[in-house]
């Protein structure tokens, strides 16, 4: 047998000891110690055993059907171990382990694009949710006849008109009574809504359909309203315009004599809004609701990333609540049973959305509706769901819940003084209101 060593390479194929070396013949060798091992064998060991009988068993009785009782059969070959796979978020968030340092790197590098890009959905997503979806036709609206203000940075302030009887709570009965379109849904299935001319304004955006999701919504309502029951919150943020249940803002505002967009000041209430902020449930649910942002209005979704790479270069250093959601503010409404009254957010972007997302313990077919009062229809929202919608131009409300049912929710939002403030920089190089970025 002729062996000549070949060069050496790694499973990629590189070349990592590349040498050679003489050839030689192995068969005389193999040959020669084959003779000198019989030599020196004797034909008949004294210690072979008799062969063993051919016609096992030697006997011509019947087998006895006991005496192979304890002939067990061999044990079976353990199966192959499969390889453990990496943590899911769940997991981690529930035991603390901390993510080994290569998942530590690919997910902050995937955070950072995020971050600084947006989310970018994947063509296949696109098909199943956006294309797949079934709109719901809401022909009385006229999407074009909104209240926005010249400029468009801001909506119209509401009238007298619109005031009137707004902080009356109604029940599902009577606003069914006055004509309002009922919509059935279950929280899960996306369905866009449609205005008389078939242009999409807002979204029934849904939830993911996993126990992990439904796991965070729980954990993340729960954290939520401990915070808030440990909170001693003043009568001035426990009644305000939009209902009678404690509320709280975060994040970048602008606005009412500010010379530039400041992080808001929540006082001794700061570290109270820094763990809602910190809190690894809350953020999950703060970035699906960017991420269905950008599924159902990709253009605007956009209009919204690049106006935060215009503040990043403006203000650097600027944050957003949460590094993986477009929105520059969030509100939590803390209950513990919201109810908001008939309201619009007019120093919202008028054509912008904002994310809402309800939670707590309730019956979703009784109580906790949106009322889109514009569009006059009463929306079922279950827990853990999110609704986009032009906040500063329709006008929204909720039913109440029953009594022993509790219900918070959790929005986020961009000022529309943000965009107009990024606007008015870009187009004058950074020389309007107080001189500079601060």
């Amino acid at each position: 047998m002729l062996w000549v060593p070949c060069v050496r390479k790694t499973r990629s194929g590189a070349t990592f000891a590349a040498w050679t070396a003489e050839a030689f013949q192995f068969a005389p060798l193999v040959s020669q110690a084959v003779r000198v091992e019989c030599d020196a064998q004797e034909d008949v060991e004294p210690d072979d055993l008799p062969d063993p009988d051919i016609e096992w068993p030697a006997q011509s009785t019947p087998l006895d059907p006991l005496d192979d009782v304890d002939d067990l059969p061999p044990s079976p070959l353990p199966a192959p171990c499969k390889r453990r796979a990496s943590p899911t978020f769940e997991e981690v968030c529930a035991t603390g382990k901390p993510l080994k340092s290569c998942h530590r790197r690919r997910a902050a590098k995937r955070a950072k694009t995020i971050h600084e890009e947006g989310h970018r959905p994947r063509a296949s997503v696109i098909d199943q949710q956006v294309r797949q979806a079934d709109p719901l036709a809401v022909p009385s609206l006229n999407a074009e006849a909104l209240p926005a203000a010249q400029g468009a940075y801001v909506a119209k302030i509401e009238t007298k008109i619109e005031k009137r009887g707004s902080k009356t709570r109604r029940s599902l009965a009577e606003l069914i009574g006055l004509g309002f379109q009922l919509i059935p849904w279950d929280g899960i299935s996306a369905r866009p809504l449609a205005d008389g001319m078939g242009r999409v304004f807002a979204s029934l955006a849904g939830q993911p359909q996993d126990n992990g999701w439904r796991a965070a919504v729980a954990r993340a309502y729960q954290f939520i309203k401990a915070q808030g029951n440990a909170a001693d919150f003043p009568t001035s943020m426990r009644h305000h315009r939009r209902g009678l249940f404690a509320a709280m803002n975060v994040g970048l505002m602008y606005g009412k004599g500010l010379l530039s967009p400041t992080w808001l000041d929540n006082k001794k209430f700061t570290p109270l809004a820094e763990r809602l902020l910190a809190h690894p449930d809350v953020a999950r649910m703060a970035h699906f609701a960017s991420f269905a942002f950008s599924l159902w209005a990709p253009r605007l979704y956009r209009y919204y990333v690049d106006h935060n790479a215009t503040l990043a270069n403006l203000l650097p250093g600027v944050r957003r609540p949460f590094p993986k959601s477009v929105f520059a503010s969030a509100t939590f409404n803390f209950g513990p049973s919201v109810c908001t009254f008939k309201h619009r957010d007019v120093c919202n972007l008028p054509f912008g959305w904002c994310a809402i997302q309800a939670l707590g313990s309730f019956d979703a077919t009784a109580g906790g509706h949106l009322v889109l009062w514009d569009a006059k229809v009463v929306v079922e929202f279950p827990a853990g769901a999110v609704i986009l919608l032009p906040s500063a131009t329709v006008a929204h409300s909720n039913v109440p819940v029953a009594d022993g049912e509790e219900r918070i929710s959790f929005t986020q939002f961009t000022p529309g003084g943000l965009f107009r403030w990024g606007g008015l920089r870009r187009t004058h190089g950074g020389t309007i209101g107080g001189g500079g970025p601060r």
